[in-house]
C-alpha cells in the first residue's frame, strides 16, 4: 500500500497510526502540504479530493478520508481491532473520534487558518486564538464523554481505538500553538498511554521522512 499524505496533517498522522497498530506495512508517500503541492495537476491522479491522506491499496485502488481508510483497515486487515465488538462501543469510539474529526479539525485545519489570515486578514495573534479557543472547546467536550464511562489506559477500554488514532494528533498540533491542557486529565492520561505506545511514536510527525523543524 502507498499512503499519500504530510508529516504535519493530522488527519495523515491518524492513518499512520492505525497502519502501525494493525502492523501493516506501507510506502510513505511524502505531499507538502504547506507549499500547495496537493493542488498541483501531478497529484490529482493520487488525491482526488485535492487532500491528504490517500491510500492507494495494492490493486491501485484509492481511498480518500481518515475515517473511512481506518474502519476500512479494521475491517478488511488482521491486527489490532480498532472499533469495539459491541455496537455501544463502537457508538461511543465513533462519537469519541467525530469530537476530533468533525468538531476540531474542520475549523482548525490549515486551509481555513490560511483563509482566515489571506482572506479575512486576521493577525496571526487572533488566528491563535481562535484555534486555541476550539481546540479547547472540543477537548473539554471530549473529557466529558470520557468521564461518563469508567477509566481504562485508553480512551474506550485498555487498549488503543479509532478514538485514540484521533486524539493524539490533535493533541499534537494543539501542543504547536500552546493550547491550555490543564483540568483534562482523562484525555491527557490517555494521551500518555498511547506515547508509551511504539505505533504511536513511529507514526508521529519527528519521525516522518519529510519532517522539517
Amino acid at each position: 500500500m502507498k499512503l499519500y499524505n504530510y508529516f504535519r496533517s493530522s488527519a495523515s498522522f491518524r492513518v499512520r497510526i492505525a497502519l502501525n497498530l494493525k502492523g501493516l506495512p506501507y510506502e510513505y508517500v511524502p505531499v507538502h502540504i504547506a507549499r500547495g503541492e496537493h493542488k498541483q495537476a501531478a497529484w490529482a491522479g493520487q488525491l482526488p479530493e485535492g487532500l491528504v491522506p490517500s491510500l492507494e491499496l495494492d490493486d491501485g485502488t484509492l481511498l480518500t478520508q481518515s475515517m473511512a481508510i481506518i474502519e476500512y483497515l479494521d475491517e478488511t486487515q488482521p491486527g489490532a481491532k480498532l472499533l469495539p465488538a459491541d455496537a455501544l462501543g463502537r457508538a461511543r469510539v465513533r462519537a469519541l473520534s467525530q469530537i476530533v474529526a468533525c468538531e476540531i479539525h474542520p475549523i482548525n485545519n490549515l486551509r481555513v487558518l490560511k483563509y482566515l489570515v489571506h482572506e479575512l486578514k486576521v493577525e496571526e495573534e487572533p488566528k491563535n486564538t481562535w484555534y486555541r479557543h476550539w481546540v479547547r472547546t472540543g477537548l473539554e467536550a471530549f473529557e466529558k464523554q470520557l468521564a461518563a464511562a469508567p477509566a481504562g489506559r485508553f480512551c474506550h477500554g485498555d487498549a488503543p481505538t479509532l478514538a485514540d488514532c484521533c486524539l493524539v494528533p490533535q493533541i499534537f498540533n494543539g501542543q504547536r500553538f500552546k493550547v491550555d491542557f490543564s483540568g483534562l486529565p482523562r484525555t491527557m492520561a490517555a494521551f500518555e498511554a498511547c506515547m508509551a505506545l511504539d505505533a504511536f511514536q513511529r507514526a508521529q510527525p519527528s519521525a516522518c521522512p519529510d519532517a522539517e523543524a
